[in-house]
């Protein structure tokens, strides 16, 4: 089942945590990483999408996050300039390594 995955990756996790004295810390950054990223895809599919859906708050800053539209076109807006970064990425890739 999954939690026996997600329980067997923290246990291969814990582990490799022992492996030298810097992998511990690595093992703290990381989760942390995961951890913080976790609620800021959490906090942004709020204010993108679900505020939307719900209807009006009283409070003003849940208000204001739900008549908001910029965030609405961030995601949509972004992809073009990604695929562009990722082709320069490459490009600087290609000419790095024949150079």
């Amino acid at each position: 089942m999954l939690i026996n995955r997600v329980l067997g990756f923290v246990n291969m996790l814990v582990r490799a945590a022992f492996w030298d004295n810097h992998s511990r810390a690595n093992l703290v950054w990381g989760a942390s990483s995961v951890i913080l990223g976790f609620i800021l895809f959490s906090v942004f599919t709020f204010a993108a999408i679900l505020s939307k859906l719900l209807p009006p708050f009283d409070n003003k800053v849940l208000s204001a996050i739900q008549k908001d539209r910029y965030y609405c076109l961030l995601v949509p807006l972004t992809l073009p300039v990604v695929i562009v970064a990722v082709y320069f990425h490459w490009l600087g890739m290609k000419l790095f390594k024949h150079a």
